[in-house]
């Protein structure tokens, strides 16, 4: 079955509950190599945007993403709602008026939003940023796509591997961001954007099942 706007709606929902749940952890990720607002900025604004989908439900699963992406860009502050309210539009952007997604528009859109948030952060792999965790996500998303597999796959398979990409910021020095102005003291911690990435594609998934 297809992704329809219900269904990314419902899917956003679960994110901002799960965002609420790691809000604690996200906050000391951030704090132990950044300012420490990341999981308070992103609980704001997943809230937010849950406010606004209670009230109306764009009627395509790419109004649903663009109605993401507008909430995040205003009502997340720091370094997070730029880059997610750039990928959320991107993603937007690559679906177009599509009232179904399947599996090849899902890997497109994770592409388009990886796209997105290396334009905005110029950050690469290896950087220890979201991109680490992005990255990967969007090569097993792509490759599952491509060989037959359904949306479900192809989120099981982006969630997989953003998890790995967040596991492997740990023992990187930071060349983006806040963090990088620790330098070597960087190393040794967790990414709070690359963590906050691999939860956010981990709910997609299980709200795909």
């Amino acid at each position: 079955m297809g992704c329809t706007a219900e269904r990314v709606a419902e899917a956003l929902r679960a994110v901002a509950r799960v965002v609420a749940e790691h809000r604690e952890e996200l906050v000391r990720l951030d704090r132990e190599i950044g300012d420490g607002d990341h999981g308070e900025n992103l609980n704001r604004g997943f809230t937010a945007l849950v406010s606004k989908l209670d009230g109306d439900v764009p009627g395509t699963p790419g109004a649903v993403l663009k109605s993401a992406a507008t909430t995040l860009i205003s009502v997340v502050g720091g370094a997070a709602g730029p880059l997610y309210g750039t990928a959320f539009l991107r993603a937007a952007t690559s679906v177009g008026d599509a009232a179904e997604l399947d599996a090849g528009a899902v890997a497109g859109a994770l592409r388009a939003a990886l796209e997105g948030v290396v334009a905005r952060g110029k950050a690469a792999v290896g950087d220890k940023t979201m991109v680490d965790a992005l990255t990967p996500a969007v090569a097993a998303a792509s490759s599952v796509a491509a060989t037959g597999g359904d949306v479900a796959g192809v989120l099981a398979a982006a969630a997989e591997a953003a998890e790995q990409g967040a596991e492997s910021t740990v023992p990187l020095v930071a060349r983006k961001g806040r963090a990088s102005y620790l330098g070597e003291r960087s190393a040794g911690h967790l990414d709070p954007g690359a963590r906050s990435t691999a939860l956010l594609l981990r709910t997609l998934a299980g709200s795909a099942r």
